[in-house]
């Protein structure tokens, strides 16, 4: 995988916002998987920049939604369809129509997680997929040890990442759903590209194991290792742990410009 170290989120943010432009430019029907979370915002918000000043037109683009709550009603502030439609698609210019997601209501969740699956291969695959890292290197909802080969499914989340996710339900981790539903790792890895971007000092440990560390279940962003086009960019900080770091910097300050990432 290719490993890029930047000064910090907003560069992160304008390299990957770049190349989702420069991939809009090539094929202007792309399905971009999102994320969501603080860290992706800094994309997001470069994208929406890029499209306000006219360097890049996403009217054509789709977007693919990575997990979602169970139970949470479609409409409700906090449930993922909810946090994209605020933070990706209005500052984009996109309506709903454009929006690719499972049901996070649905009676029967299995069926729901068969019928995403299906929809994402009908919709011709997910062209650059965005992830971000838990602390314990966990990608989309797929905690440690969930299989390498899963699909989209129903997970209960651990009470770590009920604790981390709530400060979006008023600091109150009672509000936290204990289920969601989530690609599967199998699921991500079928995306033409992927991006991972980490932030702050807490991920460090989880950039390292999913670098340099063997490819195990118990850290399921070791699984990018196996993927033809995986990218990781990072902050110093999030980097600060990599044994490697010298030959990543050196690596990409060499690198063709052509190539991008």
């Amino acid at each position: 995988m290719e490993v890029v170290i930047v000064p910090d989120a907003a560069a992160g943010g304008e390299l990957i916002a770049e190349a989702m432009a420069q991939l809009l430019r090539r094929k202007p029907d792309a399905l971009l998987g999102v994320a969501t979370g603080s860290t992706p915002l800094p994309v997001y918000q470069a994208l929406a920049a890029k499209v306000r000043s006219g360097a890049v037109d996403a009217s054509r683009a789709r977007i693919a939604q990575l997990d979602e709550y169970v139970g949470l009603p479609a409409d409700h502030p906090e449930s993922y369809r909810s946090v994209l439609r605020r933070e990706v698609l209005e500052p984009l210019g996109m309506g709903m129509d454009a929006f690719m997601g499972p049901d996070g209501t649905a009676e029967d969740i299995q069926a729901a997680c068969e019928a995403y699956d299906r929809a994402l291969a009908e919709a011709g695959g997910v062209d650059l997929q965005l992830l971000g890292i838990g602390t314990d290197g966990h990608i989309g909802f797929n905690e440690p040890c969930s299989s390498l080969a899963s699909r989209t499914r129903i997970k209960t989340l651990t009470e770590q990442t009920r604790i981390d996710n709530a400060r979006f339900f008023d600091g109150d981790i009672e509000q936290v759903p204990h289920h969601v539903i989530t690609q599967g790792i199998g699921t991500i890895l079928e995306a033409r590209h992927l991006v991972l971007l980490a932030t702050g000092e807490g991920k460090a440990d989880a950039v390292a194991a999913t670098v340099e560390g063997p490819v195990a279940a118990v850290c399921p962003a070791s699984a990018l290792q196996l993927h033809p086009h995986a990218t990781v960019v990072a902050d110093e900080a999030a980097a600060s742990k990599l044994k490697l770091a010298d030959y990543f910097r050196h690596t990409y300050a060499n690198k063709p410009d052509w190539q991008g990432i």
